[in-house]
């Protein structure tokens, strides 16, 4: 009999080969005893009664079901959820903690692709990239040595909506440039940056980018006052959550030509195919895919075959998520 504890993986087949492609299945494998072809999406299954009554590790990942009251019973050995994926807000109920259950998140995982996008947008939106290339389809054409002013990432200011995760591998990317970088978050600590409040940062920001968690008390923190404060030029970047800003506000701001955007995420999501935002010429949208895609997935199950590793280890999480966080998680 093996003495690898029992563990049960629980989310869309869909997603299960991207999050566990073949070398992270077999670590995997080393740690826990599973079933690969077993991939659970109900767990009201009968036939998942004797599996679920010995399960101690539970893997997550998008499209897993709720973990509720009666999920909880069925599992009475529980010790831990790992989670392959961002958020436990959808399918995790108080008790899991109440419990004593172990949760741990792969959203410092899948940060890192948004923060990458997040870097190359306000590099690209410095330099000016985006009006330029709609001023290049236009003209067709551009004169050689003319030098475009107002452009340009030396000692531009960066300002920063939420030290989340996200915010946070922001800084750290941006510091080998030439940038001031400030943040707003009034839950921030430990920062090296000049945190300042939301009416400074977005009247003395050049570019702001968005790294807050909907809640609701982030719901419409951009709105038309608020947006009115930033600097005619200036591009607002929104790589987390549409909610945020208040859409008819941020188009009449573009629709003026004071302002551009670049936008991954919108409210409502995705976008009406009516939108103004598909036709204005300074909205940069893209279809969330800021967060991880492709081969960035496998980088999540790595985090959780890490997490149990050193869960099963004795040692601390990494990565823990606590009842407390979810009032201010994304």
């Amino acid at each position: 009999m093996s003495d690898r504890p029992p563990a049960v993986v629980a989310m869309s087949a869909v997603h299960w080969p991207s999050l566990f492609p073949d070398p992270v299945r077999r670590a995997l494998g080393e740690l826990v005893a599973f079933d690969p072809a077993v991939i659970v999406e109900r767990l009201d299954d009968p036939r998942l009664e004797d599996r679920l009554a010995d399960a101690e590790i539970l893997i997550t990942g998008w499209g897993c079901p709720a973990i509720d009251r009666a999920a909880l019973d069925a599992m009475p050995k529980l010790r831990a959820v790992l989670h392959a994926a961002g958020s436990v807000k959808a399918h995790l109920c108080p008790e899991v903690w109440e419990r004593g259950i172990a949760v741990s998140s792969a959203a410092s995982a899948n940060a890192v692709p948004v923060a990458e996008y997040a870097l190359g947008v306000v590099l690209l939106a410095g330099k000016g990239v985006f009006g330029l290339r709609e001023r290049y389809r236009r003209d067709r054409g551009f004169e050689l040595g003319f030098i475009h002013d107002g452009v340009g990432n030396y000692r531009r200011t960066v300002g920063l909506i939420g030290a989340s995760r996200i915010g946070r591998q922001v800084i750290d990317l941006l510091r080998p440039f030439d940038f001031h970088v400030q943040v707003y978050d009034p839950y921030a600590e430990d920062l090296d940056v000049p945190v300042v409040d939301l009416p400074t940062l977005l009247a003395t920001s050049d570019i702001v980018s968005v790294h807050a968690p909907s809640t609701a008390e982030t719901y419409r923190l951009l709105g038309r006052e608020e947006l009115a404060l930033m600097p005619d030029g200036a591009t607002l970047v929104n790589t987390a959550r549409g909610e945020l800003v208040d859409p008819e506000a941020l188009i009449a701001e573009l629709a003026s030509g004071r302002l551009s955007a670049v936008l991954d995420v919108t409210d409502p999501e995705p976008l009406p195919p009516d939108s103004p935002l598909f036709d204005l010429p300074n909205a940069f949208v893209t279809p969330h895919v800021a967060g991880s895609h492709g081969n960035e997935l496998a980088r999540l199950g790595v985090c959780v075959v890490d997490e149990l590793d050193r869960f099963l280890s004795g040692e601390p999480l990494l990565h823990p998520v606590g009842l407390a966080d979810l009032d201010r998680g994304a």
